[in-house]
């Protein structure tokens, strides 16, 4: 049992956790870079720790630094969150050699799991269906035997990497050698290693998810799905649960859960994790990958679920028992997740880094916004622009829907760009209403959902009510006598911030 965690992460993800830490009766010791020294992490967390400079490879990518604040401040656990060191077995070792408590899986299954060639290798030994494809290659030779074998169009993907990065689609023979160059290439730059493999492409799939979760004494169960087939260049933008696809009956939901469990047993899994499986147009489902972590779009499933599944990883890493099985696992309602990025759609979604002027969340029943940001935050340049993850949820997906577009028109941000118009768009596609897409829905539909980076039309009126209460803001504020001055802090003077409300923690 431990009373103290560190959280070594930043943004959302880690107010999240800080969230469910308190709630937990626990401690709480955030790490901040130079960068973040106002972040609302920092704010929440009972204590926080400098790790050095404003770029990751300086600050939240040094495990020598984590695990000093933790002797620093007395931390007995950490919990990664996701991203930066989340999926590194290294940190995972070094912070039990150092006597820490790792929340997340055993290193050796991160190791086992790390590499998609050798994690294919595990699942075809349990019988776990794969992608038709070859695991290494020494050559563009050995490639191009292999691809006039199982026909083209086929894959190219970074054996050690993930987030779309190295990743390349070959639709006829005569392209092969130029993508096997660029995607190892851009696998060498991304994850040091510039080893591909290739599958054969599945044509118009859905991407679904199984979220499992076991503990340290064998017993494991699945959260049932999610669908994160909305992806700009393999990048998820919107999740959601269950899945609309036609052909995701709950019989095959089971059957995909039971291979996630399989999955994750065949390596001696345990705490979070998330088995991910292209879904075709004829049923077959497909075995990708598996994310040793917790995802970026958890909140869809915890709302259908009623289950914090941080506070089930604290539990499984104190070494307790799930003290359930998979036919207490229920679902209930529809639950969606938008990411909000700081970027501008209208520039191909360049990052829009800069000052938050007005921020205004929305609110109301069935809604939650996992953010790591405030009115005058600075977006920084160095790190992902997201800014929060706003999440519906509804007894059926056609009110999760609506609700879901009530609540974008209601969420104002001014000073920076956003990715809310394409959100709005989105929702207004007919197609998208109807839970008609597949992985190629942005690239099919790009003129509809981005035409000069404003919302389609059919959206006008929501657009319309974002930009009213904006400009009511401003107004309200010129009414008394102006904009306020801002601290040095990045506040407004005013201390109407709720970060400010809340005192600050124990900076060391």
């Amino acid at each position: 049992m431990f009373t103290k965690v560190l959280v070594a992460n930043r943004g959302e993800i880690a107010v999240r956790i800080l969230r469910t830490l308190r709630e937990l009766g626990l401690r709480s010791v955030a790490v901040y870079s130079d960068a973040d020294r106002t972040a609302p992490h920092v704010r929440l967390a009972d204590e926080a720790v400098n790790i050095g400079p404003a770029p990751s490879a300086q600050s939240y990518l040094l495990s020598e630094r984590l695990i000093d604040a933790c002797r620093r401040t007395g931390a007995q656990a950490v919990h990664p969150g996701y991203g930066f060191l989340s999926e590194k077995p290294q940190f995972a070792q070094a912070c039990r050699d150092a006597g820490l408590v790792f929340i997340g899986p055993d290193p050796s299954a991160m190791i086992a799991m790390g590499s998609k060639t050798a994690a294919r290798e595990r699942m075809i030994a349990a019988g776990v269906p794969v992608v038709p494809g070859i695991q290494s290659a020494g050559s563009v030779e050995e490639l191009a035997r292999e691809a006039e074998r199982i026909g083209f169009p086929v894959m190219l993907k970074a054996a050690n990497g993930g987030g779309g990065k190295g990743m390349r689609l070959v639709e006829k023979a005569s392209d092969l050698a130029a993508a096997y160059e660029r995607a190892r290439s851009e696998a060498l730059s991304a994850f040091g290693d510039d080893a591909v493999y290739l599958e054969k492409a599945v044509i118009r799939p859905r991407h679904v998810e199984i979220q499992v979760l076991g503990d340290q004494h064998g017993n494991t169960v699945h959260y049932f799905e999610r669908d994160c087939s909305i992806q700009r260049r393999h990048q998820k933008v919107v999740e959601e649960t269950p899945s609309p696809a036609a052909l995701a009956t709950p019989e095959l939901i089971a059957e995909m859960g039971e291979v996630a469990v399989r999955a994750a047993k065949a390596v001696g899994y345990y705490s979070a994790g998330t088995c991910e499986f292209l879904l075709s147009e004829t049923g077959e489902f497909y075995f990708l990958e598996m994310n040793t972590r917790l995802q970026v779009e958890h909140p869809v499933t915890e709302l259908i679920t009623q289950t914090d599944l941080v506070a089930e990883m604290v539990r499984i890493a104190q070494g307790e028992k799930l003290g359930y099985a998979q036919e207490h696992v229920r679902r209930h309602g529809h639950a969606i997740q938008c990411r909000i990025y700081a970027e501008d759609p209208a520039t191909n979604f360049m990052p829009s880094p800069g000052r938050i002027d007005t921020l205004r969340v929305p609110a109301g029943p069935g809604i939650r916004d996992d953010s790591g940001a405030y009115e005058g935050y600075e977006v920084s340049s160095f790190y992902d622009p997201l800014i929060s993850k706003l999440c519906v949820w509804a007894q059926d997906r056609p009110r999760a829907v609506a609700k879901m577009r009530r609540a974008l028109s209601e969420y104002v941000v001014t000073g920076i760009k956003t990715n809310l118009p394409f959100h709005l768009a989105l929702f207004g596609q007919p197609d998208f209403v109807r839970g008609a897409y597949d992985t190629g829905f942005i690239e099919r539909h790009k003129e509809a959902l981005l035409v000069g980076g404003h919302v389609d039309a059919g959206d006008g009126d929501a657009m319309t009510l974002g930009a009213a209460i904006a400009q009511a803001l401003r107004d309200h504020e010129s009414s008394k006598g102006g904009a306020k001055p801002a601290h040095a802090n990045g506040h407004a003077a005013s201390g109407m911030s709720p970060w400010r409300m809340g005192g600050l923690a124990r900076l060391r």
